[in-house]
């Protein structure tokens, strides 16, 4: 039986092989033969597709059938026209006897109109005859053609008046139709407003055709009105305007009349609601940008999935303050109605003319149809950044920059993404600003490099320089007037800046520049190079097709220069240039003009020897240091030390001892990070462990069998700590670690790194970060004073507080930042001398930053800030003193980095460069070095940045200045202070010296007082009086003594020392600001920190040095393990 089983069957004879290749079947297949579309074989059917389902077909029809709607009611007036009212013929049913051609073309058109209505009757019947006679077209189509078709047998009715001009109605429908058909033809249609109001026209026409027609003919009984004056009388009674000239005189009219009135107030009011619904529905739709305008007008088209107010005029002011843009139009396409407060500030006479809202979605064609996407200059797609699930957004954000790309192929795309992970989705578009990146990556620097953020955030924006020109303080002037620099680019041969330079060295180029014109160059990028370089170094030889990239008060093309002859007793000196140079043009200044902005940029030269700067006297002899070397033209090889930073035995480990360089070496080794948390990120050389911590030394406050360290404290570091408080480990995050660790930080100044999170990170994360010496994370929030100790905010530096995603919603939007806000100020209040730098969701709140309620300074700051938000300053909060010295800052404040690239297609990359997100070969890095009393005989900036580039080839771009200055409102309340604390016998000798180092001004009076004081109080106090004398300094302690004891208590109580708090103290008397590229004369002064672009010292490696750090790199990752490669998180 088994057998039978797998015993395979033959074959049928039908599939045999013989049969399938001769094509032969059996007799009894069962097979059925299937015809399709069997109807449309049909004469009806053909002619139905014909006359009305093929829409070209039908087209044509509708077309000649409207002709000859037309046609009759032309005839009808014709005969109109030659008809003699004199004849004394005033039987309104009849009508001269024409001539036989007109009689025979009438008839003609009526006998072809009736064959057409009765053949699409017919063609349009489904079963009831009736609904097809009682339509209204069918029986004004009866009307007008059978009695003609009568008088072709029957000759007497060739005289009767048939009512012909009913045909205007017929052609209005068979318009209607057309455009139907002609709609349906092309795939194409208008809106729904455009159709209405073409209905209404038609429905006018209509009326007052057949008004005048009608009453022309019932008035040749009476008072045989021409068919203009029946025109003019419908005209006159429609408009409700009635002069009462014409008439009509019979009844039969008169009736006609009432009817037509009575017809008109009920078809009217139903059509002008109709347009006004659809009115008022494409007003919350935007209507659309028309196709004339899109092809004749430029225009861009932003796309946003919520539009706020902010947002709106960030862009708009940005956008505009462009002088080539002006003529420009932005149309916003937004899912959401608008807001009540962008529709007040679109109805500005400003916004209105440019800016057009269109409500929809970039997903559909329909709306990227309406706002003319493919015949925009740009599209600008922004993230919504207040949504609680940011990845959510940048799905969106991803989808429309898809649904743009694929409907306009050509459009310039400029995206905004959140997450660095799903910046790979949109590399196709033409320019990628990736918010967490950016914001990582300032706020690491702001570590380094203080007042990073202020530092970008005035480069990126639009000024003239105008800012705070009017204020009484000359802190604020300076300040204004600087922050007015941006970055520009011109090529070397079209530039009167940098054209005599050919052939120089970049360094050279600089300095020069900069002495004589007072304009930073700062980059260079090649003809045959794609990359921009900033500070390639004095080997970078200039070119004429070089496009040089450089900062100053306004572009080189809005510049007007005045030469002008030297001074009368450098006139008669020989003329040398430079250190027995060449001499240059005898420019002593030149003006920067833009619009109604001019700057004089004065020449630092001094009036004495002007070919060279010297140093000043020393000790009023005649003996004199050694002047600033010069700045070469040709750089030379031999001047210039190679420069190798990945030796194991650098230059920073020169004064270590033999125990603190065996620790150095231990640590730290120089590669690549093998894993990167996302696809993407720019490879850039770090200090790196020798080998991977485990996941376990990776948590600050919980010993492991590795360690037994449990505090910050047990852990000894010699550096200072950088604190991190997020709310979970984002990939965004490594940008942050990355800046910190780059090859070119010296090792004896790397601080650790501790990231307190609310969440604990992932292992993806850890297997990213696990690579870089000293960083720590450690779970924990800002609200927790313990969370704060144990994390080391005693021996922190820099505490950076990320703005937490869960708090970036909020019901009344301002509110976002309250959380945060409360925090950070109570931080302040407990450690007053950390340096706490806040991200904020909205830059408006970065005023409730250190808040003082009673600080008069703050309060004239804010009156400052309104009269340059009048005046429509775009950076109207940039004298807030947290901003200014670089504590506070938004990432929407760089949005503008994303406008400005419409214009200036550099800026993202110039951007990246400066933040270390980008590392390009042979390209400088930014850094800063302090002016110390050492360095104060160079005196001015001019004669620093000769120093730079003659010693280190260094380009300099700024200064960050702190200066000491009295609040007037902090002296009256520590005045009180001091008199309350100095009151009390137990008076705590610490605080004493805090109170007089934070108020020198009243030291010398509040320690008479405390000596008057103690004088009397020579008499030992007796139990009573002593007991009931410290109640009353519990009454009278200050705040700052109870947030102290507050501090300590819970030191104590974590098993803390408290010596690092007793330190901390209040610098609350002084305010910092950035000055970008001053004018060379400016002065130096003590403990000024100068921006500087290091040239790479990689560049000029030798190539054997290069393929030792190839090895070593990929020695490192192999240390690391392949596996780890396989974590990349997507």
């Amino acid at each position: 039986m088994a057998e039978m089983d797998t015993e395979v069957p033959p074959l049928p004879p039908r599939y045999r092989f013989r049969d399938l290749l001769l094509g032969e079947t059996l007799q009894n297949e069962d097979r059925v033969q299937v015809e399709f579309y069997v109807n449309e074989n049909t004469f009806k059917e053909r002619l139905k597709l014909f006359f009305i389902k093929n829409q070209r077909s039908s087209l044509r029809i509708r077309l000649f059938n409207f002709s000859l709607k037309i046609l009759t009611c032309a005839l009808y007036m014709l005969r109109v026209r030659l008809d003699d009212p004199t004849n004394g013929n005033e039987d309104p049913g009849s009508f001269i006897i024409l001539s036989p051609p007109i009689l025979l073309l009438q008839v003609t058109v009526a006998l072809i109109s009736f064959l057409e209505t009765m053949l699409i009757t017919y063609l349009s019947y489904k079963g009831n005859i009736w609904e097809q006679v009682f339509q209204i077209s069918f029986i004004l189509e009866m009307i007008n053609s059978v009695p003609f078709i009568i008088t072709i047998f029957w000759a007497p009715w060739r005289n009767i008046f048939v009512p012909v001009f009913l045909n205007c109605w017929l052609a209005k429908g068979a318009l209607e139709n057309m455009i139907n058909d002609f709609h349906r033809a092309i795939q194409r249609t208008h809106s729904a407003m455009f159709n209405q109001v073409f209905i209404l026209i038609c429905t006018l026409m209509c009326l007052v055709f057949t008004g005048a027609c009608g009453i022309q003919h019932l008035e040749r009984a009476g008072k045989h009105l021409s068919l203009f004056d029946s025109f003019y009388f419908c005209i006159v009674t429609f408009s409700t305007v009635g002069y009462g000239d014409v008439t009509p005189q019979i009844w039969p009219s008169k009736l006609l009349v009432v009817l037509l009135i009575c017809v008109a107030l009920v078809v009217l009011p139903l059509q002008f609601e109709e347009l006004a619904y659809l009115w008022m529905e494409s007003q919350k739709l935007g209507g659309n940008y028309s196709r004339h305008r899109a092809q004749t007008e430029k225009h861009v088209v932003l796309c946003v999935s919520s539009l706020k107010i902010d947002l709106l005029m960030d862009f708009l002011n940005e956008f505009y303050a462009h002088p080539r843009l002006q003529d420009y139009y932005v149309v916003i396409l937004c899912p959401a109605e608008m807001d009540i407060q962008v529709r007040r500030i679109l109805q500005i006479p400003l916004w209105s003319q440019r800016v057009i809202y269109l409500q929809g979605s970039a997903l559909k064609d329909q709306d990227l149809m309406r706002a003319k996407m493919d015949d925009a200059e740009a599209c600008f797609i922004l993230s919504s950044r207040n949504e609680v699930d940011r990845t959510a957004a940048d799905h969106q954000t991803i989808l429309r920059a898809w649904a743009v790309k694929d409907f306009a192929p050509n459009c310039p795309l400029y995206v905004q993404i959140l997450k660095p992970e799903n910046k790979f989705h949109v590399k196709f578009a033409d320019h990628v600003v990736c918010e967490e990146e950016f914001k990582y990556a300032l706020l690491a620097l702001n570590c380094v490099c203080p007042a990073m953020s202020t530092l970008v955030t005035l480069l990126v924006h639009t000024s003239r320089g105008q800012e705070g020109q009017l204020s009484p303080e000359q802190w604020q002037r300076t300040y204004g007037r600087c922050s007015g620099n941006e970055v520009y680019h011109i090529r070397l041969c079209d530039s009167k800046f940098f054209g005599e330079y050919d052939g120089k060295s970049f360094t050279y180029a600089s300095f020069h520049a900069h002495k004589k014109y007072g304009v930073c160059l700062i980059g260079v990028k090649g003809e045959d190079n794609k990359s921009i370089l900033l500070n390639p170094g004095p080997r970078h030889i200039m070119a004429a097709t070089d496009t040089c990239y450089y900062i100053n008060i306004t572009k080189e093309e809005n510049s007007a220069f005045f030469f002008k002859q030297q001074e009368k007793h450098c006139k008669d000196l020989p003329i040398t240039g430079l250190y027995g140079s060449p001499s240059r043009l005898p420019v002593h200044s030149i003006i920067a003009s833009m619009g109604t902005v001019a700057i004089d940029l004065q020449n630092p030269d001094p009036p004495e020897e002007c070919n060279k700067l010297t140093l000043p006297t020393e000790n009023g002899g005649e003996s004199r240091r050694p002047s600033i070397g010069p700045v070469l033209e040709i750089a030379d090889s031999s001047a210039i030390l190679p420069c190798d930073l990945l030796s194991d035995q650098s230059e920073d480990e020169t004064n270590q001892s033999d125990e603190e360089r065996g620790l150095s070496a231990l640590f730290f080794v120089k590669g690549y990070p093998p894993n990167s948390p996302y696809i993407g990120s720019s490879p850039t050389l770090c200090h790196l462990a020798p080998q991977k911590a485990p996941f376990c030394c990776l948590r600050l406050d919980k010993r492991c069998t590795h360690n037994s360290f449990e505090d910050a404290k047990a852990y000894g570091f010699k550096n200072k700590l950088i604190i991190v408080s997020a709310e979970t480990a984002g990939n965004g995050l490594y940008n942050f670690i990355v800046p910190l660790r780059a090859y070119y930080r010296p090792r004896k100044e790397l601080n650790p790194i501790v990231l307190l999170l609310d969440y604990p990170p992932d292992n993806h994360f850890l297997e990213a970060i696990c690579c870089f010496p000293m960083v720590y994370f450690m779970a924990g929030t800002i609200d927790n004073l313990d969370n704060l100790l144990q994390c080391g905010i005693i021996y922190a530096d820099n505490l950076v507080v990320v703005d937490k995603e869960s708090t970036m919603s909020a019901k009344e939007d301002y509110m976002a930042d309250a959380k945060t806000i409360v925090n950070v100020q109570t931080m302040f209040r407990l450690f007053p001398s950390l340096s706490i730098i806040t991200e904020l969701t909205h830059p408006s709140n970065m005023r409730f930053m250190q808040f003082r309620a009673k600080d008069c300074y703050s309060l004239a700051l804010s009156k400052l800030e309104k009269i340059e938000r009048d005046k429509g300053s775009n950076l109207a909060f940039m004298f807030r003193l947290p901003f200014a010295a670089g504590r506070v800052f938004s990432i929407s404040m760089l949005d503008t980095l994303l406008y400005q690239s419409f214009v200036k297609d550099y800026m993202i990359a110039i951007t990246r460069l400066l933040l270390g997100l980008d590392t390009t070969p042979g390209s400088g890095y930014l850094s800063v070095m302090k002016i110390t009393e050492e360095d104060l005989w160079i005196r001015t900036y001019g004669r620093l940045f000769q120093k730079l580039c003659s010693s280190s080839a260094e380009i300099p771009i700024g200064i960050y200045r702190t200066e000491s200055h009295m609040f007037p409102s902090s002296e009256a309340s520590s005045s009180s202070i001091v008199i309350e604390e100095t009151v009390g016998l137990g008076f705590a000798a610490n605080s004493t010296a805090s109170v007089e180092s934070e108020h020198p001004l009243l030291r010398k009076k509040s320690m008479q007082w405390a000596r008057r004081l103690s004088r009397k109080n020579v008499k030992q106090p007796s139990r009573t009086e002593h007991i009931s004398q410290q109640r009353l300094n519990l009454y009278r302690r200050s705040e700052r003594q109870e947030l102290s004891e507050l501090v300590k208590n819970r030191m104590k109580h974590l098993g803390l020392p408290t010596i690092g708090y007793d330190e901390m103290n209040d610098h609350q008397n002084t305010l910092s600001y950035v000055l970008i590229n001053p004018p060379p004369d400016t002065r130096l002064k003590l403990n000024d920190i100068v921006y500087i672009i290091r040239p790479d010292p990689l560049a000029h490696m030798p190539e054997d040095a290069q393929v030792t750090t190839q090895e070593r790199g990929t020695k490192n990752q192999q240390e690391f393990g392949t596996n780890t490669r396989g974590e990349t998180h997507l």
